[in-house]
C-alpha cells in the first residue's frame, strides 16, 4: 500500500514539472510571435507610384514611424488605399523596421465616349454613369455604368439593347473608357392579360391600368413601355378601381411580366381574386370625446345604407368628420371607421369611431427628393404645418393632393419621432416627372368661324420654374383663322388656394359673310368654397373689328368684287344701297356703294365697327366628376353672369348656364350615359339698346345637325343672333366592338333639342324667326382620343327645323361639349 502511493507521487511530481515547463515554453514562443506581429516601424517605404505622390499614399494608410504595427494594421492600410479608388493593388510587406509599400496605381480616364447611340443623347447618359474624365478608372465601376445605361435603355422600351465597355491606351497611364451600345428595336408589350376576373372583362380593366398593349399608336403615345414600378402603380389603380365599386376583399394574387427574348416583347398575367360585392348596411357616429354632438355630424356622411361599398366614399366621410371636429376645437379628435361585415347579407356596416387621440405635434415637415419643385409649393398642399396637432387624416388628404398636381411620378409620405415623446417629424419622399409639353395638333373641323383644315402648336408648363404656376402659349391656323393664346395662372394667390390669372388672346377670321378680328384679354381669380364648388370673378376687356382690313366687306350689290368694272369704293357711304350721285359703269349701269351682307342690320353694325367691350362676370362651378377628361360619373354645373358697361361700347347683363350628368349605365361594357343642357339670356343695360354682335349665335353647339348659327332669328336669311336660348340633350356612349379599346374609339348616339329666340329687331322688314320654335335631331357619332386632343365626327338628321335653318348633317371637331 505504501509502495503504490509513493509512486503516485513520484508521477504526479513528474506530470507537475512537464506541465510547467510547457507553459514556460509556450508562453516564450507566445511573445516571439507578439513581438513578431508589432514590430516597430521606423521607415515607409511607398514604390511603384507615379502620380500620386509618396506622402500623399503614407497619409491614406494613417501609419506613422515609430508606431507599432501588426498585420491587422497593416491589413487596415490596405483597404484603406483601396477605398481611394487610386490603386488597381496594393501590398505591404515589412522588412525589419521599414514597412514597404507597393502599389499599382489606377489609370487615368481621359475621355468617356458613347458609340452606337441615338435614342438617347450623350449628355443623358453621361449624367447617368459614375465614370468621369479626370477620375480613376476602374473596371467594378465601368461595369455597374454598363448595368445603369442597359437600365436607361429598358426605361425608354429597349430592354434588348447591348452594351460593353471597352478602353483605349492614350499614353501617360491615361485612357479612354468606350460604352458601346447596339440599342436594338423597341421592346414592346404582347399582351396584358387577367386571371380570375368575372366581375368586370380583360378590355375594361385595362382601361384601369396605365400599362397599354403595344399597337398602333404606340410609338406616339409611348404607353407600352414595361417598367417594374408601372406595374406596382396599376396594381393599386386595380385596387382602388375594385375597392371603390364594392368588393372590399378584392386581391391581387399576383402581377408577373414575363420577356420573351424572341419577340422582344413582354407578356403581362395579372391573377386577382374579386371576392365578394357589399353594399352599406347601417351607418352610425360614435364618439367618447365629451362636447361632441354626434348628431350634427350626420350630413357629412358620404356613406348612405343600401349603396354600393366605396373605399373613397369612406375616405371623404373620414375628411369630413376630421375637419368638422377640428374646426369646432377638438384638435386631437380622431376618428376611425370601423367595418362589420355580414357575410351573409354581403353588407358592411360603418361606424364612425371619434375618440381622443394622442397628444402629438408636428415638429417639422421634412421633404426629400424634389430637384426643381420649391418647398413651399409641397408645403402648401398640407392643412397641418409645423406646431399644429397631428393628423392622419389630413395628412393621408395632403398626398392626394399632391398626387393630383401631376408633378411627380410617385408621392410616399413616412413619419419619424420627433425630439421630444409627443412630437412627429412628418417626412415627403417624392419623384419627379416631366411636367412641360410641346403639342402639335391637327384636323378638320365644320362650323364656328375656324371652318375647315386646323392646326395648332402650343407649349405649357404646369410647373413653371418649379414655383406649381401653369403657363401656356399657343397658335392655331385654319383655312381662314389665325389664332395666337397666351395664359397663366398662378394655384396660389397671396399664399391662398386662390387661383389668379390672365389671359391674352388674338384671332382673325376671314370665313363667313364678313371678316371678324378680336383682340383682348382678361384677368381673373378663382376661389374654392368646398371641395366640389369653386366661385371665379373675371374682368374682361376686348376689341372687335368686323368686315375687312379697312373696315369693310368689299362686294357691292350684285357680288362684284374690287378690280371688276362696276365696283366703286364708297366708304363714306357703307352699306347705302342706293345709287351714288350720277356714276355709272361701263355697262351703263348705276353703281352702288359696297354692301357685306343681305342684312341692313349686319350691315350697320359692321359699318359701326371697332368695338369695345369692357365688363366684369362671375361664375360658380359645382363638379362632382370622377374623372374631368374622361368622365364616368358624377355632376358638372356651371352659372354666371356678365356685366358689360365699364367703360367701352356695350351696355348689358348676360346670364348662362349649362349642366352634364355623367353616369356608368353598364360597367362590364363601359357604355356612359350623359343628360346636358343649358340657357342664357342677354338683356339690355341702359337705354342704348343692344349691338346685334351681343346676341347669341347658335346652331350645331346646342343641337347638332345643323349649321353654326344655323338657327334663331335671321334676316333675309342672314343671322342676327337671338336674345334667349335653351337646349338639351341625351347621350350614351360604347366602346367600339372588334376593336381593341387602346386606340381610343368610342361610338356615340345622341337626341338633341333646343331654340334660339328673341330680338330687338322683330318689326324689321324681313326678319323671322324670333319665336321659340323648337329644333331636335338625333344622330350618330365617332369619338377618337387620338394622341392629338379628342376628336369626333357626328351624323345628325334634324327632324324638327325651320324652312329658313341651315343646316349640316356631319361635323368635325373636337369631343369636348362642356
Amino acid at each position: 500500500m505504501m509502495a503504490r502511493t509513493k509512486i503516485l507521487r513520484a508521477a504526479s511530481a513528474i506530470a507537475l514539472s512537464s506541465t510547467v515547463l510547457a507553459a514556460t515554453t509556450l508562453g516564450a514562443q507566445l511573445s516571439a510571435v507578439s513581438i513578431a506581429q508589432a514590430a516597430v516601424v521606423n521607415r515607409i517605404e511607398v514604390r511603384g507610384n507615379q502620380r500620386v505622390e509618396a506622402d500623399t499614399v503614407r497619409g491614406f494608410m494613417q501609419i506613422t514611424p515609430g508606431q507599432n504595427v501588426s498585420e491587422a494594421d497593416q491589413d487596415a492600410a490596405v483597404r484603406r488605399l483601396f477605398s481611394t479608388g487610386l490603386f488597381s493593388d496594393v501590398r505591404i510587406s515589412q522588412s525589419g523596421g521599414t514597412l514597404i509599400v507597393q502599389v499599382d496605381e489606377n489609370q487615368i480616364v481621359n475621355q468617356v465616349l458613347f458609340q452606337g447611340n441615338s435614342k438617347i443623347k450623350d449628355e443623358q447618359l453621361i449624367a447617368g454613369v459614375q465614370t468621369a474624365p479626370r477620375g480613376a478608372y476602374s473596371s467594378a465601376t465601368t461595369e455597374a455604368d454598363v448595368q445603369a445605361i442597359r437600365d436607361a435603355y429598358t426605361a425608354i422600351g429597349r430592354s434588348d439593347a447591348v452594351v460593353s465597355v471597352s478602353t483605349q491606351t492614350v499614353g501617360e497611364n491615361r485612357v479612354n473608357v468606350i460604352f458601346n451600345i447596339q440599342e436594338g428595336d423597341r421592346t414592346k408589350i404582347a399582351s396584358i392579360s387577367f386571371v380570375g376576373n368575372s366581375a368586370f372583362s380583360d378590355a375594361r380593366l385595362k382601361q384601369v391600368i396605365a400599362l397599354r398593349e403595344s399597337g398602333l399608336l404606340s410609338f406616339i403615345q409611348r404607353n407600352d413601355i414595361y417598367a417594374e414600378d408601372r406595374l406596382r402603380t396599376d396594381e393599386e389603380s386595380l385596387r382602388r378601381f375594385y375597392y371603390n365599386r364594392g368588393f372590399a376583399d378584392f386581391r391581387i394574387v399576383s402581377s408577373v411580366a414575363e420577356l420573351d427574348p424572341a419577340q422582344n416583347a413582354y407578356f403581362v398575367t395579372v391573377t386577382v381574386d374579386e371576392g365578394e360585392r357589399y353594399t352599406f348596411g347601417q351607418v352610425a357616429i360614435d364618439s367618447s370625446v365629451p362636447g361632441i354632438d354626434t348628431d350634427s355630424l350626420y350630413s357629412e356622411l358620404e356613406t348612405q345604407p343600401g349603396e354600393v361599398y366605396s373605399a373613397k366614399k369612406v375616405e371623404d366621410t373620414l375628411v369630413n368628420l376630421t375637419n368638422r371636429v377640428a374646426n369646432a376645437g377638438f384638435a386631437f379628435a380622431q376618428v376611425t371607421p370601423r367595418g362589420d361585415r355580414d357575410f351573409t347579407n354581403r353588407t358592411i356596416a360603418i361606424d364612425y369611431v371619434i375618440d381622443q387621440g394622442p397628444r402629438a405635434y408636428v415638429e417639422r415637415i421634412e421633404i426629400r427628393g424634389n430637384t426643381k419643385t420649391r418647398d413651399y409649393v409641397i408645403r402648401r398642399e398640407f392643412d397641418v404645418s409645423e406646431g399644429d396637432a397631428f393628423n392622419q387624416v389630413l395628412v393621408q388628404r395632403a398626398k392626394q393632393r399632391l398626387e393630383d398636381l401631376q408633378f411627380f411620378e410617385t408621392v410616399s409620405i413616412s413619419t419619424a419621432p420627433g425630439a421630444e415623446p409627443d412630437r412627429v417629424i412628418v417626412i415627403v419622399d417624392v419623384v419627379e416627372k416631366a411636367t412641360g409639353e410641346l403639342s402639335v395638333g391637327g384636323g378638320y373641323t365644320t362650323g364656328g368661324e375656324s371652318e375647315g383644315p386646323v392646326a395648332e402648336i402650343g407649349v405649357t408648363e404646369r410647373n413653371f420654374l418649379g414655383r406649381g404656376q401653369f403657363i401656356k402659349v399657343s397658335a392655331g391656323f385654319g383655312q381662314d383663322t389665325r389664332n395666337y393664346t397666351l395664359s397663366f395662372t398662378e394655384p396660389y394667390f397671396l399664399g391662398r388656394r386662390l387661383a389668379a390669372g390672365f389671359d391674352v388672346y388674338h384671332a382673325t377670321s376671314t370665313s363667313g359673310d364678313y371678316d371678324t378680328e378680336r383682340t383682348g384679354g382678361d384677368v381673373r381669380i378663382a376661389a374654392p368654397i368646398t371641395e366640389n364648388l369653386t366661385a371665379q370673378i373675371a374682368y374682361n376687356y376686348k376689341e372687335e373689328k368686323f368686315g375687312d382690313d379697312n373696315g369693310f366687306r368689299i362686294t357691292d350689290i350684285n357680288g362684284v368684287n374690287p378690280g371688276q368694272d362696276n365696283y366703286v369704293d364708297t366708304s363714306s357711304t357703307c352699306g347705302d344701297p342706293n345709287p351714288i350721285g350720277n356714276q355709272f359703269d361701263r355697262n351703263g349701269n348705276p353703281a352702288v356703294a359696297p354692301l357685306y351682307t343681305n342684312s341692313p342690320i349686319i350691315n350697320e353694325a359692321i359699318c359701326d365697327s371697332p368695338y369695345l367691350t369692357s365688363s366684369v362676370s362671375y361664375s360658380l362651378t359645382y363638379s362632382t366628376l370622377d374623372n374631368a377628361r374622361d368622365p364616368r360619373q358624377g355632376f358638372f354645373l356651371q352659372a354666371g353672369q356678365e356685366f358689360a358697361g365699364l367703360g367701352g361700347d356695350a351696355n348689358f347683363i348676360k346670364t348662362t348656364a349649362k349642366g352634364n350628368y355623367f353616369h356608368l349605365l353598364n360597367e362590364e361594357f363601359d357604355v356612359i350615359g350623359s343628360l346636358s343642357g343649358g340657357g342664357g339670356n342677354v338683356s339690355t343695360l341702359g337705354g342704348d339698346g343692344l349691338r346685334v354682335f351681343d346676341n347669341f349665335f347658335k346652331g350645331q353647339d346646342i343641337v347638332r345637325g345643323f349649321e353654326y348659327k344655323g338657327i334663331g332669328p335671321r334676316q333675309n336669311g342672314v343671322s342676327i343672333g337671338g336674345t334667349n336660348f335653351a337646349n338639351a340633350s341625351a347621350e350614351a356612349t360604347f366602346p367600339l366592338p372588334l376593336i381593341s379599346r387602346d386606340l381610343g374609339f368610342r361610338g356615340a348616339v345622341f337626341a338633341d333639342a333646343g331654340s334660339l329666340w328673341g330680338s330687338e329687331f322683330d318689326n324689321d322688314p324681313g326678319v323671322e324667326g324670333t319665336d321659340a320654335a323648337l329644333r331636335a335631331s338625333a344622330g350618330v357619332g365617332l369619338i377618337w382620343a387620338s394622341p392629338f386632343g379628342p376628336l369626333r365626327v357626328n351624323y345628325a338628321h334634324p327632324f324638327m327645323k325651320e324652312d329658313f335653318d341651315e343646316t349640316q348633317e356631319f361635323s368635325f371637331g373636337f369631343s369636348s361639349r362642356f
